[in-house]
C-alpha cells in the first residue's frame, strides 16, 4: 500500500441546524485496501459518504486527494477526482434502459447521435466482469432490488474510479451474488483501487476488509486493523454498550392454524406452493434471490393475482387479488422495499403510521389530527423510535427507524398474521436486535409471523420452522432443531441435504 492515502478526511465536521451529524472525523483511504465504516443508523456514516462524494460540503476540516487539499463543489467534482459511490438505495431512472442508466451523462456518441452499439457492448462487458446476465436493453422499471444494485455497481465500475465507496451494496443480494461482488472488490483492490465498504453485516466486514473505522453519534470512536478485533469488540464500539442477544427468541406454543396456503400457483413465477403458519410461531421462508419468496407473499396479500390454489386465514377463504380483503381478514405485509412500497417518503411520521387505520381516526368527514398524533406517539414509544418531531417527514429518519415506522403502521391494526419481507435489510446491529425482539414478542402474544429473509443467521436464530424455496417451488420444510446453514443452502441451491 502507498504511504499517502488516495483520499482522506481530516477533522471534518458537518451540522444540519442544531444536529451535529459529523464531529471532527478523520478517515484515510489507501490504495489496495478495503476500509470498513461501521456504526449504527444515525452514527454519521451516510453524511460522511455524502461529503466524500461532493453532495455535502464540510463545515470545517479538509478533504485531501493524494495528500493535497481539494474542495468538491458537487458530485461532478468528486466523480472527476475518481470517487464513485454505490448508495444503499438504488437511484435509477426507471423509464430508461439498463445501459442508459449505466452511462447517463457519458453516453458514447456518433456524428448522428448516440452510439448504442458501443454502449451495449460496454454494458455487456461490465456485466461479464460481475458474472451476471442482465439485458442492457431492458428498462430499469421492474428490476428486482438485487438487479438494481448490480446496475449501480456496473455504473460505478464504468467510471474507472480510484476510490469506490460501497454503501450497503450487498443488502439485497443472495449469498452467491455477495461472493461474486467480493471477487470483483478483490480484483479492484489488487489493481490499486481504494475501497470504502459500509455494511451492517459484521461477517462481511471481517471477510472483506483490512481496516475498520467506527463512528458513534457522529464522532470517531476508533480506526484499527481488522486483525486482532472480534465481532463483539466491534459491536461494543458501535453501540457503546454490551449488546443483548441478537436473536432474543422467546419460547411460545404454536396454536391453531392462522394462515393456510394450498397449492398456490402463479404461472412462470411459482408453482404448487403449500404451507401453514400457526398462531404463536415464526415461520421463515428462505431461498436465494429470485426463488419466488417475495412473489408468494405478494400473492398471499392480494397484490398479485394467483392462477390456481387458495389461501385461508383462520379457516376462512381469502378473496384473491384484494389487499383490502387481506387487511380485513387480519393480514399485514411489511414489504422488502420500505422506501418504494412501505412508506410515503414526503409525508410525516405520524401520517405514515396512521395510513392503515384512517377509518379509526376519522371524526365525521375529517381525520382527527390529535387522534392521529396520539396513535403515532404510542407506537413510537413501543418501538423505541428515534425522531425529532412526529410532524417531520419520514425521509429524514435513518433506515432502521424508517423500518420501525412501517412496522408501526401495520402493528397498529393488531394483525393476526404478520408477513415481513427482509425485516432487517440495511439496518444496524442494535436495531436488528430490537426488531428481532419485537417479532419474538409478537409471536409469544399469539401473532402468526411469516418472515422472508436472505440472512441465514436470522433465519436460524428466529424461526420455529424453515421453509425453503428453489426456482419457484417449495422444496424443504425443516424444524428449528434440524435446520442448519448446510441444510438450508443445500435445499436453496437444489442439492440434497448433507
Amino acid at each position: 500500500m502507498e504511504e499517502t492515502p488516495v483520499l482522506s478526511l481530516s477533522q471534518v465536521s458537518k451540522a444540519f441546524g442544531a444536529v451535529r451529524a459529523v464531529r471532527e472525523v478523520t478517515l484515510e483511504l489507501r490504495a489496495g485496501e478495503t476500509h470498513a465504516l461501521a456504526g449504527e443508523n444515525g452514527a454519521g456514516k451516510s453524511t460522511l459518504v455524502k461529503i466524500l462524494s461532493g453532495v455535502h460540503r464540510p463545515d470545517s476540516g479538509q478533504i485531501l486527494l493524494d495528500g493535497r487539499p481539494v474542495e468538491f463543489a458537487g458530485p461532478a467534482d468528486a466523480q472527476e477526482a475518481g470517487v464513485a459511490v454505490i448508495y444503499q438505495e438504488p437511484t435509477l431512472f426507471p423509464d430508461l434502459s439498463v445501459m442508459e442508466n449505466i452511462f447517463m451523462g457519458r453516453q458514447p456518441r456518433r456524428r448522428l447521435g448516440l452510439d448504442r452499439r458501443a454502449m451495449r457492448a460496454s454494458a455487456a462487458e461490465l456485466f461479464g466482469r460481475l458474472g451476471v446476465h442482465l439485458d442492457p436493453d431492458r428498462p430499469a422499471r421492474g428490476l428486482s432490488i438485487a438487479d438494481q444494485q448490480l446496475v449501480e455497481i456496473a455504473k460505478a465500475l464504468s467510471r474507472r474510479a480510484r476510490v469506490l465507496v460501497m454503501d450497503e451494496p450487498t443488502a439485497a443480494l443472495s449469498g452467491q451474488e455477495v461472493a461474486r461482488l467480493f471477487g470483483v472488490a478483490g480484483t479492484l483492490r489488487e489493481q490499486g483501487a481504494a475501497l470504502l465498504f459500509i455494511s451492517h453485516r459484521l461477517e462481511e466486514i471481517f471477510a472483506l476488509c483490512q481496516r475498520v473505522t467506527t463512528l458513534r453519534d457522529g464522532a470517531l470512536v476508533a480506526s484499527d486493523p481488522i486483525a486482532g478485533l472480534t465481532p463483539d469488540d466491534l459491536v461494543r464500539r458501535m453501540v457503546g454498550r454490551e449488546l443483548a442477544a441478537l436473536f432474543p427468541k422467546q419460547d411460545s406454543t404454536a396454536g391453531e392454524v392462522a394462515l393456510r396456503v394450498r397449492r398456490l400457483t402463479r404461472e412462470g413465477v411459482f408453482t404448487d406452493v403449500s404451507f401453514e403458519v400457526r398462531h404463536g410461531e415464526i415461520v421463515a421462508l428462505a431461498g436465494l434471490v429470485g426463488a419466488g419468496r417475495s412473489e408468494v407473499a405478494r400473492a398471499v396479500f392480494g397484490i398479485d393475482r394467483w392462477d390456481a390454489g387458495g389461501v385461508e386465514v383462520d379457516g376462512r377463504p381469502l378473496r384473491p387479488a384484494s389487499p383490502t380483503a387481506a387487511m380485513a381478514a387480519g393480514l399485514a405485509l411489511v414489504p422488502e422495499d420500505r422506501r418504494q412500497q412501505g412508506l410515503v417518503m414526503d409525508l410525516s411520521i405520524e401520517r405514515n403510521i396512521g395510513l392503515t387505520g384512517l377509518s379509526a381516526l376519522r371524526r365525521g368527514p375529517l381525520i382527527s389530527r390529535p387522534a392521529e398524533r396520539e396513535r403515532a406517539r404510542d407506537w413510537a414509544v413501543r418501538l423505541r423510535l428515534k425522531f425529532a418531531r412526529l410532524s417531520d417527514p419520514v425521509n429524514v429518519l435513518s433506515g432502521g427507524n424508517q423500518q420501525k415506522v412501517v412496522l408501526a403502521k401495520w402493528l397498529a391494526r393488531a394483525p393476526s398474521v404478520l408477513i415481513v419481507d427482509e425485516p432487517t435489510r440495511g439496518i444496524d446491529v442494535g436495531t436488528k436486535a430490537e426488531v428481532h425482539r419485537l417479532l419474538s414478542e409478537l409471536a409469544a402474544s399469539g401473532v402468526a409471523v411469516l418472515m422472508i429473509s436472505s440472512e441465514l443467521p436470522e433465519v436460524l436464530g428466529m424461526a420455529d420452522r424453515v421453509l425453503v424455496m428453489h426456482e419457484g417451488r417449495l422444496v424443504a420444510e425443516l424444524d428449528r432443531a434440524e435446520a442448519s446453514e448446510e441444510r438450508v443452502m443445500a435445499a436453496a441451491t437444489g442439492r440434497s441435504a448433507p
